[in-house]
């Protein structure tokens, strides 16, 4: 059944509108008319299953059949800041993150950053990774469409990284130097409701002094896996690790 995210404004008790490309998604792609069943969502832990009513070229009505009580949100909310990547690779860690249950994302510039973000086109930018988080979040049938923030300097997020219960570095160099148990031991500390800012480098990793600094700001340094990932691979690794240690294992 195909799911969609709304805002607060746009759904009452009893009904719900839809309007924008979603709209258009259920008039023109779907082909959906008067009875046919969708679910909606305020990204705010409300969910509904609805029943359509009215369509037209510019919004669709439906009326609230009944409230669906679901649990589709990982217990630990994982903040990805990542290093900023080349091309659209940004654009695929925020896709396949946002399916594997991350509660937002945070690019940052480093060091080693090729790419530099660019000021005049970053809005658009950031929209853009805003509707493919939303659309992977429907895809995925999410409650809640993760954050995309804003990117800062390596040093801004040095300051936000404060605000998190815990703390890690993805760094090859442990990886190359086998270690294996620090990860574990970190989820193994972790409670439902806990915050983890996880810290990935652009394609050329972090520098040391880089590294270092990280662990002034309490970032706990861990390989993960045997192998070397690449910098898109690395936040999948994470969250996947992750859902299995507090949704499958629990």
């Amino acid at each position: 059944m195909q799911r969609y995210f709304v805002s607060g404004n746009d759904m009452s008790k009893t009904t719900v509108t839809i309007t924008g490309d979603d709209a258009n998604h259920i008039a023109k792609v779907m082909r959906m008319e008067n009875g046919d069943h969708i679910i909606c969502s305020d990204s705010q832990g409300r969910t509904v299953l609805c029943e359509i009513t009215a369509v037209d070229r510019d919004s669709v009505q439906a009326s609230v059949i009944e409230e669906i009580q679901e649990q589709k949100e990982s217990p630990i909310q994982v903040i990805i800041a990542q290093g900023i990547p080349k091309g659209d690779k940004l654009e695929t860690i925020v896709q396949k993150g946002t399916e594997l249950g991350a509660k937002g994302f945070l690019p940052f510039s480093s060091s080693r950053c090729i790419v530099k973000w660019d000021e005049k086109k970053g809005q658009k930018k950031i929209l853009r990774l805003a509707k493919i988080a939303k659309e992977a979040a429907e895809q995925s049938h999410r409650s809640v469409i993760p954050d995309v923030f804003t990117p800062v300097s390596f040093t801004t997020l040095l300051k936000q990284a404060a605000g998190f219960d815990y703390k890690i570095v993805a760094y090859e160099e442990e990886a190359k130097e086998g270690e294996t148990k620090r990860l574990a031991e970190v989820l193994n500390s972790m409670s439902p409701g806990s915050t983890l800012l996880c810290a990935i480098g652009p394609e050329g990793g972090f520098s040391r002094h880089e590294v270092s600094e990280l662990k002034e700001a309490g970032f706990v340094s861990c390989g993960f896996g045997p192998r070397i990932l690449r910098t898109e691979t690395a936040s999948s690794y994470l969250l996947s690790a992750v859902s299995y240690h507090f949704e499958l294992m629990r």
